[in-house]
């Protein structure tokens, strides 16, 4: 069998890494590796590729920037030629960029069976151009691969038949999982805690330069109370530039290059919070159980709220404000600290298996828990509950399916501040 995976942004690589890890354990599937160009830079590819080890692509489309419409229809012109040249069995599509839609739209065209990666994600927004590729990708896709059972009933309330959809876990988390050892090892020895990390590149926050300038102060303000990391964005960047403002070095508000993953990680996963516009970023802060404040209406991730260490602030800065100081004071409502643990559980309700909540509503250590469940704890059950209180497990949201569940191409999957007084760093 020949499988041609496409991929073009940095999110993607991180999902299709473990699949191709996976399927090359088999001696009949013969892979392609297409990467459109998306991302188009060395930071934003080349070194993902290196430290993910992903084979290098077998073919680079080069479709580079550009509006949507531009981006879109560069990847249908390109991708069409190295398709009938190449003739796949099936092609495997990855998350909810551009090129992702328009390789599937391709595929549908020319009769080429195509899969799709972490498909039935909904944020209900069409506003989003992800939400439109996503919505277009699962309707061409012959296989829906989702990652959490939201997934599954997103798609069956849009007709998809149920024989092509399997629950297969997220496995970008696998990505996190295999690689989480070695990015503690690359923790830089100048960053100082208590920090905050922080990521902004939706055009709906960083292109609405009001907003951006406000923002910025209001990261200043919280960098007299704890040291903010932003890596910066190169779309953030230009509108960063744009603004004007006057930079300079206070030592407290650093503003980086983009940074490779395992330093993103590895950041990431000591951070005290995250204020980020990601969605990725959303998934991977609850399994590290790092408190995460999202700067969007709605997310498509909607279990990284209900389950895991989420929030979502909108754009609405005062929200965030106040939420920031919630973490840092481990007020109710925020995402607290386990006792002699790097790690966070929200205070919302689920805690994870291996804590528990004492009388105090602190989180405490639960002996002889499974770390691989959640408990509900939203009615109200603590140690010493009353008799019939309700419990149940669940399987992590982020952990692969039952292999029943799973298609082959799984088995291998891994278990389980103003802005005129600001002063800003910019990291060579």
């Amino acid at each position: 069998m020949h499988i041609l995976h496409v991929v073009g942004a940095r999110p993607n690589f991180m999902k299709a890494a473990p699949v191709l890890r996976a399927l090359a354990a088999h001696s009949g599937v013969r892979q392609t590796l297409v990467h459109t160009g998306q991302h188009y830079d060395s930071a934003m590819s080349d070194v993902f590729f290196q430290q993910l080890q992903m084979p290098v692509p077998d073919c680079n489309l080069g479709v580079g920037s550009g509006t949507h419409a531009q981006q879109t229809a560069a990847v249908l012109t390109a991708i069409e030629p190295v398709l009938l040249e190449r003739k796949p069995d099936i092609v495997l599509v990855y998350g909810d960029i551009n090129s992702t839609m328009a390789a599937a739209l391709v595929c549908s065209k020319i009769g080429v069976r195509v899969a799709h990666v972490e498909a039935g994600l909904r944020s209900r927004d069409r506003s989003m151009p992800e939400e439109i590729n996503r919505l277009v990708t699962d309707q061409l896709s012959d296989m829906l691969f989702t990652p959490s059972d939201d997934g599954n009933e997103n798609l069956r309330a849009e007709g998809i038949e149920q024989d092509k959809v399997h629950l297969v876990g997220n496995v970008m988390i696998d990505t996190l999982v295999r690689l989480l050892p070695q990015a503690e090892q690359e923790f830089p020895a100048e960053i100082a805690r208590p920090y905050a990390l922080v990521t902004l590149h939706r055009p709906s926050n960083v292109d609405d330069l009001p907003w951006l300038q406000e923002m910025l102060s209001t990261l200043s303000q919280l960098s007299e109370q704890l040291n903010i990391i932003f890596p910066v964005h190169p779309r953030t960047r230009q509108r960063l530039g744009a603004l004007g403002t006057s930079i300079a070095a206070n030592g407290r508000l650093q503003l980086l290059d983009p940074l490779p993953y395992l330093s993103f990680l590895a950041l990431q996963a000591r951070a005290d919070m995250v204020i980020t516009d990601s969605g990725g970023i959303q998934e991977e802060t609850s399994y590290l159980r790092v408190p995460c404040l999202t700067v969007r209406e709605n997310t498509e991730r909607p279990i990284t709220v209900s389950l895991g260490t989420n929030q979502l602030v909108g754009r609405d800065i005062e929200k965030l404000k106040q939420a920031a100081g919630q973490i840092l004071s481990n007020q109710p409502g925020a995402a607290v600290r386990c006792a002699g643990r790097r790690r966070e559980h929200t205070d919302r309700g689920a805690v994870c298996g291996r804590h528990a909540r004492d009388d105090g509503g602190r989180t405490v250590p639960r002996r002889g828990a499974d770390n691989h469940r959640w408990r509900d704890c939203r009615t109200g059950h603590r140690p010493g509950h009353p008799p019939g209180a309700r419990r149940r497990r669940r399987r992590h949201w982020w952990s692969p399916a039952p292999r029943s569940a799973r298609g082959s191409a799984y088995r291998s999957s891994t278990p389980g501040a103003s802005p005129g007084d600001a002063t800003y760093t910019i990291a060579a």
